[in-house]
């Protein structure tokens, strides 16, 4: 080579590796023409020999071989990173587009989004954006807390966890609970099916025709699901429904009962029955923390597939399509996993 400050070697493993990439289809362009000169250079040619070969300008020819000559064939493959052509934010607007979003509240009681933001700052949206990205902050974001001021809260949740991840031996846990006002819904006009490109449809108003009262039993460790349709809820359907759970439980096997806040499930005839009742025995869950009750997600479930979006004539033919849908999940139960 006429330079003396470049000498390159190029070995048969070389050669096969540049061959390789040359002869890829797989291989993207420009990593194609860079081995190209590389290849051209291991037989022996000039620069000029590898202009006409490579169809490349001079300059890309001798950048290609120091870049070769310095790293090797990773040379090649990496591309070397170029400033941007727009000049990185100083740290005080950062800082400004930071604080503003913490501490200050939009104006006009409205969310702020970025180009509020832009407005305020004097810089642009794309730019608002990734700071808030680099500082990891979701403005258009909000989850909603609760204060708990039961003063035996981490007792209540350390018995019924307690239950969950280590059960007792032979025993049933359930978490009950009661899905009120469940109404019977039926649609003023029929709707349009499912087709091609076009989604069902139903009317926004309905008809209704009374509701009804569901409670449910859904067993921990087993996923089975103990309910009853009841018209009303009161100290009278609640003894009703623990006689059923009661019935329920296989031989002597004790119960484990999660059941809700209400105040229906602290009447003084519940407590007498569940005195008399000794293997049901009642566990307390703290006040506000709904996220206990899983039988919740089972109402969900039910509520989407039955319920919602359904048509029902009577109170009888909804507590029909509940029972059906209990009946297809007691075929394949699911328990829940903690994890």
């Amino acid at each position: 080579m006429r330079r003396s400050d470049i000498c390159l070697y190029f070995g048969p493993a070389d050669c096969a590796g540049l061959q390789a990439l040359i002869t890829n289809r797989n291989t993207r362009r420009k990593l194609v023409w860079r081995s190209g000169i590389m290849r051209v250079t291991a037989d022996g040619q000039g620069s000029f020999g590898i202009m006409r070969r490579a169809r490349m300008t001079k300059p890309t020819v001798r950048h290609r071989r120091e870049r070769y000559a310095d790293e090797g064939m990773a040379g090649l493959k990496r591309d070397r990173m170029r400033p941007s052509r727009v000049p990185p934010l100083p740290m005080e607007t950062k800082l400004k587009v930071i604080a503003k979003a913490v501490q200050e509240a939009p104006p006009k009681a409205m969310q702020g989004g970025r180009a509020r933001m832009a407005g305020a700052t004097g810089i642009s949206p794309s730019g608002v954006g990734r700071i808030w990205a680099e500082a990891g902050l979701q403005p258009h974001r909000t989850t909603g807390f609760r204060v708990l001021n039961d003063p035996l809260f981490e007792e209540k949740v350390t018995d019924i966890v307690g239950l969950d991840l280590d059960p007792p031996v032979r025993a049933v846990v359930l978490c009950d609970a009661g899905k009120s006002r469940v109404r019977a819904p039926d649609r003023t006009w029929p709707g349009v099916p499912l087709k091609k490109d076009c989604a069902a449809t139903m009317t926004q108003d309905c008809r209704r025709h009374g509701t009804t009262m569901l409670f449910a039993a859904f067993g921990v460790t087993s996923g089975v699901v103990i309910a009853a349709s009841m018209p009303r809820l009161r100290a009278k359907e609640v003894l009703n429904f623990l006689r059923q759970i009661d019935k329920t439980l296989p031989g002597t096997r004790d119960g484990h009962l999660v059941p809700d806040t209400c105040a229906t499930q602290k009447t003084p005839g519940v407590k007498a029955w569940l005195d008399k009742h000794p293997r049901c025995k009642r566990h307390c869950r703290p006040t506000g923390a709904s996220w206990r009750t899983l039988v919740e997600r089972f109402f969900a479930q039910i509520t989407a597939r039955r319920i919602r979006g359904g048509r029902s004539s009577s109170v009888d033919a909804l507590a029909a399509a509940i029972h059906d849908c209990l009946a297809q999940h007691s075929g394949k139960p699911k328990p829940c996993n903690w994890t």
